[in-house]
């Protein structure tokens, strides 16, 4: 759980230094700009843009019983980002598993892309998919969802 975190806090703690630095300066309406900023790209990578994460084995029942794809993703990967975008609001209708937080998925990850945990990994009807592109992936999702 923790570690998906990692990155989100050290951009907040590090923005918070900048600003600080920058507000001992004189230039607070600056600091400001940049606390705001690092807050904003902290909060791009923490996994609170993502639709809620299901473990693996809970999205792959989910997935056989409704035909929607699996999403393997972690924190921090703009690839997995360019595509939680460029989804919007599809996005909420397939199951996303955080391989940061579930073993499992993590391990679905490494057998689909020899031993790596390359992401994003999308799985439809049972194919993974490294870095599908993200029209492709919206023509995946089954209409009656």
């Amino acid at each position: 759980m923790m570690r998906a975190w990692i990155l989100p806090i050290l951009l907040v703690l590090s923005g918070s230094a900048v600003a600080t630095g920058m507000i001992l300066r004189g230039s607070s309406g600056e600091a400001a700009g940049m606390l705001l900023v690092f807050a904003l790209v902290a909060g791009v990578n923490s996994p609170l843009i993502f639709p809620r994460s299901v473990g693996a084995l809970e999205a792959q029942r989910r997935s056989a019983v409704d035909g929607r794809p699996v999403v393997f993703w972690r924190s921090g990967c703009m690839y997995c980002l360019r595509l939680r975008i460029r989804l919007g609001r599809s996005a909420r209708r397939m199951h996303w598993v955080n391989i940061w937080r579930d073993p499992d998925g993590a391990a679905v990850v490494r057998a689909a892309n020899d031993g790596n945990e390359t992401v994003p990994t999308v799985v439809v009807a049972g194919r993974p998919h490294v870095n599908p592109d993200p029209a492709w992936v919206r023509e995946q999702i089954p209409p009656s969802v």
